[in-house]
């Protein structure tokens, strides 16, 4: 089954690979992502669907997108070494959701979800998160980090729920969307 993820993300990428059944073509999407909604489990619902209706193709387009929240607070990708220093003074010591929506249409029919995984982070760590900033990944990752970093593990408490959809894909449930839809 061939098909397309309206994504550049080299980590949605990877995972996508898991589903051994898919050949996968990525195209980014042109998507203007933007919404009204509020609610973290809307918000990435729409603009998941948004990404994927913006690609046509004549098989299968999944579109993802990711939110980290804290409280009523949602998290995107922060823009600066400031931005990335406040997610992490909010992020630190509590649990944090984590939120991807997930969208695949072929045009005819259209199905989207979102998973929700729960994040533990221990009290800030001054050291941990300069040396995490400087290193430059928290610019391309929505809440500013990526679980998969080694060098956040020493701030790590604890993970309750999708491990790839912390990563950016929620690899079981685009499998559950396709089989059931477009296989």
């Amino acid at each position: 089954m061939k098909i397309i993820m309206a994504s550049a993300s080299p980590r949605r990428a990877e995972l996508i690979k898991k589903l051994g059944y898919a050949e996968v073509e990525t195209r980014p999407s042109g998507a203007i992502e933007h919404t009204d909604k509020t609610a973290p489990e809307e918000v990435v619902v729409e603009l998941a669907k948004l990404k994927a209706m913006s690609v046509h193709a004549d098989v299968p387009v999944l579109g993802a997108d990711t939110v980290v929240s804290v409280g009523n607070i949602i998290l995107g990708k922060p823009h600066s070494e400031e931005e990335a220093f406040a997610m992490f003074r909010a992020l630190c010591g509590r649990t944090h959701s984590v939120y991807t929506g997930v969208c695949v249409t072929d045009g005819k029919k259209t199905v989207c979800g979102y998973e929700k995984t729960l994040v533990a982070f221990a009290p800030y760590d001054e050291k941990t998160v300069k040396e995490y900033i400087a290193s430059g990944k928290p610019f391309d990752k929505a809440g500013g980090y990526g679980i998969q970093d080694k060098e956040l593990a020493p701030i790590l408490r604890g993970i309750e729920g999708d491990y790839d959809n912390v990563v950016g894909l929620p690899v079981g449930l685009v499998d559950k969307l396709l089989r059931e839809n477009f296989l």
